[in-house]
């Protein structure tokens, strides 16, 4: 039977970011691959600590259950081992009880050469050369940064928040402020009020979470007792008056966010902290740093802050 994956929603997980793969990867660092495969051999059904990306990821698969009978998301796990090496990733993930499925391991080779393959929406990792590498050929992926979060398991919601400029807009605007300085910026996105941007990496992925909170809109009239669990929230360093490019670029892309925080250089871990997302997204380095304190952060090293 085949498997329609071109209309899933799809995360792709490098291994080193859904487990903890720090022995394991320092083994193979200090006495090379040979020893690092019976290392892991010897220990393949031990399985490994949940890595940074773990929560978010069960959170996702979670959203299944929002129409169980078309399962409108799907993760794909992708590992640089090869199968016999990469079986205690697997075996993690049946221990765990992740509905993960399909793989690909390739040993050695770059993974994200298959992101395309499997309609990859957004691509998460701890290797920060295959994240700038895949963002370079056109992809969304992402750095995880920071420690690992207790997960409060009671809570069913799903919470991710975006920056908007270089992550789900393009950096054009980015790249004004600094040709043009603040002054001039602001007279420009006045005048482009009503223009929208062109789309950053990670439009798509919003877009098919957009997707699935319409889906929770139709299951709540039909079930006025259901409770939605998806919350995106938005935090730009935007201000009055360039907020308003914001809205009439979502309003063109028939996409809402449920919070939105125009602000104007204060520090976004202060309202990220309250939101408390299972991820954020942002393109700028100082920034995910910041919020890395208070909640799961992942770098997007896309476009003119990344130069």
């Amino acid at each position: 039977m085949v498997f329609y994956i071109e209309k899933k929603l799809v995360v792709t997980v490098a291994s080193s970011a859904l487990f903890d793969m720090t022995a394991s990867d320092m083994v193979f660092l200090e006495q090379g691959e040979d020893a690092y495969r019976d290392y892991q051999i010897q220990r393949e059904k031990e399985p490994l600590n949940k890595g940074l990306a773990f929560a978010f990821i069960k959170r996702f698969l979670n959203l299944n259950n929002i129409a169980p009978d078309i399962s409108p998301v799907e993760v794909v796990l992708l590992s640089r081992n090869d199968a016999e090496t990469g079986l205690r990733v697997l075996n993690s993930i049946d221990h765990y009880g992740l509905n993960i499925s399909r793989a690909a391991f390739t040993k050695g080779k770059p993974s994200y050469d298959y992101l395309e393959a499997f309609n990859s929406k957004l691509f998460l990792s701890q290797n920060k050369r295959d994240v700038a590498e895949a963002v370079a050929k056109g992809f969304a992926a992402g750095y995880i940064y920071g420690k690992p979060f207790e997960d409060n398991e009671s809570d069913p919601e799903f919470r991710i928040a975006f920056d908007f400029d270089g992550i789900l807009a393009d950096d054009s605007a980015e790249q004004a402020c600094k040709d043009y300085g603040m002054d001039e910026f602001f007279k420009m996105e006045r005048c482009n009020a009503e223009k929208p941007l062109k789309q950053g990496p990670l439009k798509p992925f919003l877009e098919g979470i957009s997707m699935l909170q319409k889906l929770e809109k139709q299951k709540k009239r039909q079930d006025i007792d259901y409770h939605p669990v998806i919350r995106v929230a938005l935090a730009t360093a935007r201000n009055a008056p360039a907020h308003l490019r914001v809205i009439a670029t979502l309003r063109e892309w028939n996409v809402q966010v449920d919070e939105t925080f125009f602000l104007g250089g204060v520090d976004k871990s202060r309202v990220l902290k309250v939101f408390k997302p299972h991820l954020f997204f942002d393109d700028t380095p100082y920034n995910i740093s910041a919020v890395s304190e208070v909640a799961p952060a992942v770098h997007v090293p896309f476009g003119i802050m990344n130069l």
